[in-house]
């Protein structure tokens, strides 16, 4: 019987290093999209700010946020209910604002308009 190989044995592909300014600057970018996020998650549940525009036309800090997480802030929307509109737009529960296609976009905002 031949030897197998031990394929375990290989190193991963390690992150490049990053200087302590590097990370301290990621961090704060991170915490500056945090905060507007959820400032923009309270005004959409206040009413302040309308869904269709931030469906049509998403600020960059938006582009990785799930959509699924956006509509939830919108007053009387469950967790049903969108689950219901995602499925019937075709959009997976894990799709991201920026990785909407153009016809996800606006079948998700025809069908926000008429509830």
């Amino acid at each position: 019987m031949p030897p197998v190989s031990d394929q375990s044995t290989t190193k991963p592909i390690a992150a490049p290093e990053r200087s302590l300014q590097q990370r301290m600057e990621a961090l704060q970018r991170a915490n500056d999209i945090r905060s507007r996020r959820a400032q923009l998650k309270r005004d959409l549940k206040a009413g302040r700010q309308p869904i269709h525009e931030l469906l049509l036309n998403p600020p960059d800090y938006l582009d990785s946020a799930k959509v699924f997480d956006l509509l939830l802030a919108v007053p009387k929307y469950g967790r049903v209910k969108v689950n219901k509109i995602l499925t019937t737009c075709r959009i997976s529960p894990s799709k991201t604002i920026g990785g909407l296609s153009e016809r996800q976009r606006t079948e998700l905002v025809e069908l926000m308009r008429r509830r």
